[in-house]
């Protein structure tokens, strides 16, 4: 305690003295002095020294390394640990829906309508399958205000034999179909200038029934490797009950490969058509009708991809044989589009000009008009360009849409078209304006077409569309039973996962048609068809996996219009039955 104490005193009067002179040291006054400047001020600056491109380096660690020697002494160690098993986490799996190969459907409902198909597919070993398709769909008739009978009956089955290996596929058809249809639609002033039973014995002495047969065989072949990449051949015999014949044959083979570092690809036609028909509607029913026509054409084209353009530059060349009146001709066609995406996949602009002479025939014709007079001109439409452009994408991840502008110039363009009748008519079957022709004209199409579909999610799904058309022609007053306006929607959803139900809604606007009676005076006003809306829908239980009941109902407002003139379609119509799915 004494020595520290002692140190204390010691310290702090060191520390006194040394302050007091300081002081002393401040309060000394400072001289004067003369400086005498002789130059300026110049300032340098103290060369730089470069860091080496290579750092030398001068470390006890660059020393050479010893190699240095070392021995592991190892032994066993009792172990006690144990792992516990991992357990993977539980996953909740949806029930997969089992596929089903074959099916049959059956449906009866009002006007006395059966609609029955049936649909097998079986598998031969690992490569071969055999298919078959039967469909069948009838009425009795009864529209309210027809006078003639107005049933029909359409039977088709369809049969398949075909092979997959890993470099080629191919199959063989057979088809037959049989259709029955009455020509029912009479004028409104049909028979008014006869007594009340002069018409009823006329139009009991109209026997209106006619049938159709058609039988098809064919195949296709394609392969993975190799030049030609797939080929198409069928042959088609079609004749009605009234005499008329008509064959037809066709074989389309395509060839690709790559050349400059581009991909070709070249379709080859070979397209024949010919036939007869028994009787000329504007000759007494007395001169036979001929037609063959040969259609020979080759279709080069090829894709070029840069970025987000894709561009196929094409044509097509064909060489048309009129058989019966010795008048080739040959055409070109531009066949090319590209595309552009503005915004990847949701905005791509696409445009083009595609053209192509398309051969046609009875069958087809029969097809979208089976009221026709077995008295036909038939030739091909020269389709000498379809100029269009449009947007397509998607909006969101559910909803896509599609809107498109073009112009097309078609020469020989078909139309049908009524024909004129009389009371006093030589054919007691479709000689009373319950009948249609083909006439051809060129004309001009302006088309607008959009379309939007969503799917909300996977019980929700929408689609909406329409088309607007002008026309533009050379000889006829009207594009004959053409609607400028086409509008139609549809929904299906499902309710719960036994039930579904769905709807379809269409709009066809104003057409226009001429018939004339030649008995009294030649009337050359068209007549208007009035548009017409249409409204359909389905409801239907899943009973299992199998089993599917259902109900549809057509025509919902029971509108009595006029698809053709003269025919009325059947009003609200309903239909109740059932699907079955099986495995042999």
């Amino acid at each position: 305690m004494n020595f520290n104490f002692q140190n204390k005193i010691i310290l702090g009067g060191l520390l006194m003295a040394f302050q007091f002179t300081i002081a002393q040291k401040k309060e000394e006054t400072i001289g004067s002095e003369v400086v005498n400047v002789v130059k300026p001020y110049t300032a340098t600056i103290s060369d730089a020294f470069k860091v080496p491109e290579t750092a030398v380096l001068d470390d006890e660690g660059n020393a050479k390394k010893e190699n240095v020697k070392y021995t592991i002494f190892s032994f066993p160690v009792a172990s006690t640990f144990t792992p516990s098993k991992g357990k993977a986490e539980g996953v909740e799996r949806t029930k997969k829906a089992r596929m089903f190969n074959n099916y049959a459907t059956l449906g009866f409902g009002s006007y006395g309508t059966v609609n029955g198909e049936l649909f097998v597919n079986q598998e031969l070993g690992d490569n071969d399958y055999v298919g078959g398709m039967f469909r069948h769909l009838s009425s009795q008739g009864g529209i309210s205000g027809v006078e003639l009978d107005d049933k029909f009956y359409d039977t088709s089955i369809d049969l398949t034999y075909g092979s997959n290996y890993k470099d080629l596929s191919w199959n063989v058809d057979l088809g037959y179909q049989n259709q029955i249809y009455n020509w029912y639609g009479l004028p409104a002033e049909f028979g008014n200038s006869l007594s009340s039973n002069d018409r009823a014995n006329l139009i009991s002495s109209i026997d209106p029934q006619h049938t159709y047969n058609n039988f098809s065989a064919g195949g296709k072949i394609a392969f993975t490797e190799g030049i030609l990449n797939k080929a198409s051949v069928k042959f088609n015999h079609f004749s009605d009950s009234f005499g008329s014949v008509e064959n037809r044959f066709y074989v389309k083979p395509t060839l690709q490969f790559d050349a400059f570092d581009q991909f070709v690809k070249t379709n080859f036609i070979v397209d024949y058509v010919g036939g007869s028909f028994q009787n000329n509607y504007t000759n007494n029913n007395l001169t036979e009708l001929k037609y063959g026509y040969t259609n020979l054409g080759v279709e080069p084209s090829f894709v070029v991809q840069q970025d987000d353009w894709t561009l196929n530059i094409g044509a097509g060349l064909y060489y048309s044989i009129d058989k019966e009146n010795s008048d080739n001709q040959f055409f070109v066609y531009p066949q090319i589009n590209a595309s552009y995406k503005v915004v990847g996949d949701l905005m791509i602009f696409y445009a083009g000009a595609e053209g192509g002479l398309q051969q046609n025939s009875y069958s087809d014709f029969a097809n979208q008009n089976t009221f026709l007079s077995p008295t036909l001109g038939i030739k091909p439409t020269d389709k000498q360009y379809d100029v269009f452009a449009g947007l397509k994408g998607r909006l969101t991840n559910n909803v896509s849409y599609n809107v498109k502008g073009s112009y097309k110039n078609e020469r020989n363009k078909a139309l049908f078209k009524s024909n004129d009748y009389s009371e006093n008519a030589s054919n007691s079957a479709y000689g009373f304006g319950n009948s249609f022709q083909v006439v051809y004209d060129d004309m001009r199409t302006l088309s607008l077409t959009g379309d939007l579909k969503a799917a909300f999610s996977e019980n929700v799904s929408v689609g909406i569309g329409g088309t607007f058309n002008s026309y533009t022609n050379d000889v006829q007053q009207e594009a004959w039973n053409l609607p400028e306006i086409q509008l139609n929607a549809n929904v299906d959803f499902n309710i719960t996962p036994k039930w579904y139900a769905g709807a379809t809604v269409f709009y066809v606007g104003e057409r226009k048609d001429l018939q004339s009676n030649t008995r009294f005076v030649v009337n050359n006003t068209p007549i208007t068809l009035e548009s017409y809306f249409d409204a359909n829908a389905h409801v239907g239980y899943k009973y299992n996996d199998r089993l599917t009941a259902f109900v549809r109902a057509n025509n919902i407002g029971s509108q009595a219009y006029q698809k053709w003139l003269n025919y009325e379609v059947q009003s609200f119509q309903i239909m109740v039955g059932a699907n079955y799915k099986f495995d042999f």
